[in-house]
């Protein structure tokens, strides 16, 4: 079972998670799916869980006199490092993932578009274009103790990172973020008008979900 945290403080823009949760179900993986930007504290389902998604989120990880459920969140995040539950972050949870583990987040700007990556020879990136759709104004400017960097961009050279022992692996994109996922996103957070930033072919980060899920079966 893959437990899946919904970070998401605005539920106007609650959308990603059950994208998330199609694509993890799609490659054969049992889902389940805590809301816990509602209440923090460890999830129940912690104790039956055999990998966890850390979800994204419209607030920062500077945010935590606005969201205490951040620390709690945190401390969570040290347990599946120690306990070496297979873990992904995606996009915030790229962000706390590493400021969790001693790095450096800063707001910079919303940056969105499909940008072109350079992927580390990573089992998590097998089968991805190395074209991906980003949303983002917060950067991981400093990764974490024991992170390594496994993509970057021209604009961002800790696009994704990678515990050197654990296993642990965050996405600055969002791997649920497919052409199906593009209405709402453009409405929501806006988008180039560049043709380049709106054609999807050869865009799959759907298969970073399938990746992991063989990684997690793995363990």
């Amino acid at each position: 079972m893959i437990l899946v945290l919904e970070n998401e403080v605005d539920p106007e823009t609650r959308y990603f998670v059950p994208e998330i949760r199609r694509h993890l179900e799609a490659a054969g993986a049992t889902v389940r799916v805590d809301e816990y930007a509602d209440h923090g504290g460890r999830p129940d389902a912690l104790s039956t869980a055999d990998a966890v998604v850390v979800s994204g989120s419209t607030a920062g990880v500077y945010e935590t006199d606005d969201y205490p459920w951040m620390n709690d969140l945190r401390e969570l995040v040290s347990e599946l490092v120690r306990e070496e539950i297979p873990t992904l972050g995606v996009c915030f949870g790229h962000q706390l993932v590493n400021d969790a583990l001693g790095g450096a987040v800063e707001h910079r700007g919303l940056r969105a578009g499909i940008e072109p990556v350079r992927f580390a020879d990573d089992p998590l990136f097998d089968g991805v274009g190395t074209r991906v759709p980003l949303v983002h104004g917060d950067f991981v400017t400093e990764l974490g103790d024991g992170m390594e960097a496994i993509a970057s961009a021209d604009y961002y050279p800790n696009l994704a990172s990678r515990h050197r022992d654990a296993p642990l692996w965050t996405v600055q994109y969002h791997p649920e973020f497919t052409a199906s996922l593009f209405p709402a996103i453009e409405e929501d957070f806006g988008w180039p008008e560049d043709p380049a930033h709106r054609d999807f072919g050869g865009v799959t980060p759907e298969r970073t979900f399938e990746n992991f899920v063989r990684l997690a079966e793995r363990r």
